[in-house]
């Protein structure tokens, strides 16, 4: 039983890495925690050679069908920017498809950061961004909102899913229920978005409505929304917000995936391990723990220890563990592509820096006639 339960637990944890290459450490920990995938950030990226060598090494540790992710939106969040070519914002693009007419450009945002994503060996963009451009978030999120209006937001997003799928890869909608009227950074803590339910329903998740059955994977954050039913709690650990809303109301029947558990949003509210227990017992089905090995192992453990207490949490953990491994069999059974030649990834960095001077073309001549 223990070792069936080692298994579930570590096939619910995306996880992050220390640097270029794997560590006589982490090679340990991985082959303990088989975990259902991992997640890469600009220290791990040095080049498409290096880090692709990386994931072969780092998935062969893991569990069948993993994930391997990176956040690419483009803008201020692009972890391959410097390695390959800065990738234009999901605003500056909705921005030049919107004003003109043409929302093709969102879907070659979508098909260019898919190119991308694959050139270094990823099968996973952390993107589409669903969260409404609202005035209060503007400090807080910035260029990666692609509108204010939720009509907008699916309009893009659709077309970019769209550009994703074309190359067979994985994106995932975020931050459910949405973040567009938060001030406040959950990296560093809670924040506590006073929007009414009614307001949330019929505006921050109408995307999440419309892009249902288009959205292989939604991430959960880390805010609370006090007006609501799910009171100050955070989402990422809401009964509420997933099991009632989002798996309930909205019927969302893919893969349900957290905010990195690390972040102040979430460990100011609750330890470690009180965390990724709340998360699975609130319906979460994989969970991201970005940068400690230590509290990798800690979440781990947890899981474990509660199993071990717990006869009902131990047959929700090992149910998890088979639906979300018959989900990672669908969408993640792809080994990682085959590597561009040198001519075709200058030719892909050429194609990303031609689009994004045609989009900060379009949108000048926009604001040209517009003034």
């Amino acid at each position: 039983m223990t070792a069936s339960l080692r298994r579930a637990a570590g096939s619910l944890l995306v996880v992050g890495l220390g640097g270029t290459e794997l560590t006589g450490l982490e090679r340990a920990w991985l082959k303990l925690v088989r975990p259902a995938g991992i997640i890469l950030f600009k220290r791990n990226i040095a080049d498409a050679r290096q880090t692709r060598a990386l994931l072969h090494d780092a998935a062969e540790l893991g569990a069948a069908h993993g994930l391997r992710c990176v956040d690419v939106e483009g803008g201020t969040v692009d972890r391959l920017r410097d390695a390959l070519a800065p990738m234009p914002s999901a605003q500056a693009v909705a921005r030049a498809a919107f004003s003109s007419k043409r929302i093709q450009l969102a879907q070659e945002h979508g098909e260019l950061v898919a190119q991308a994503v694959k050139a270094f060996g990823f099968n996973t963009t952390l993107a589409p961004v669903l969260d409404l451009g609202l005035p209060e978030s503007v400090e807080v999120l910035g260029t990666r909102t692609a509108a204010v209006a939720a009509a907008g937001v699916v309009e893009y997003a659709r077309a970019f899913l769209r550009g994703l799928a074309a190359y067979g890869v994985v994106g995932c909608g975020k931050h459910f229920p949405g973040l567009g009227g938060g001030t406040r950074d959950s990296h560093l803590e809670t924040p506590a978005i006073r929007r009414s339910g009614r307001v949330i329903w019929w505006d921050d998740l109408e995307p999440y409505r419309a892009l249902r059955d288009e959205l292989p994977m939604v991430m959960v954050n880390h805010a609370a929304y006090p007006e609501t039913p799910g009171k100050t709690r955070p989402a990422s650990v809401s009964p509420y917000w997933i099991r009632t809303v989002l798996r309930g109301r909205i019927g969302y029947r893919g893969i349900v995936f957290s905010d990195d558990l690390e972040m102040g949003g979430i460990l100011k509210f609750m330890p470690m391990e009180e965390a990724v227990v709340a998360s699975v017992r609130a319906g979460m089905d994989l969970m991201e723990i970005c940068h400690s090995p230590e509290l990798i192992l800690r979440a781990f453990e947890a899981l474990i220890a509660e199993s071990e207490r717990s006869a009902a949490f131990r047959a929700m953990l090992i149910a998890r563990a088979k639906r979300t491994e018959r989900q990672r069999a669908t969408h993640f059974a792809d080994g990682i592509a085959k590597a561009l030649t040198p001519k075709q990834f200058e030719a892909l960095k050429r194609r990303i820096l031609r689009f994004g001077a045609q989009v900060a073309s379009a949108q000048v001549g926009a604001e040209v006639q517009s003034a």
